[in-house]
């Protein structure tokens, strides 16, 4: 799992039938020494399959992988990586 925060929307012409009632959304993802600072470091930004509404500026936490498409079996939907949580606040130590 990642902590990412929230840069932008994905707009799509076309999607598969099985992603309806969600949007995709753009992350950067973030190393814990990021996290407690504004100086954010320009990493790789990567598309997210988002059904909680997650806005720019939040940061969210992302499952990847066979995680990602853990949350709708048996169904199976074509996504890598997947909002699993908006979050409030995080602590680092």
């Amino acid at each position: 799992m990642k902590i990412a925060e929230v840069i932008g929307k994905v707009t799509l012409s076309r999607k598969h039938p099985s992603l309806d009632g969600a949007r995709w959304i753009i992350g950067i993802p973030l190393k814990s020494d990021e996290l407690n600072t504004n100086k954010k470091k320009k990493t790789e930004p990567f598309v997210i399959y988002d059904e909680l509404g997650a806005s720019p500026g939040s940061l969210i936490a992302v499952s990847e992988g066979a995680e990602a498409a853990a949350p709708f079996n048996p169904d199976t939907k074509p996504i890598d990586a997947y909002v699993s949580a908006i979050l409030d606040q995080v602590e680092v130590y």
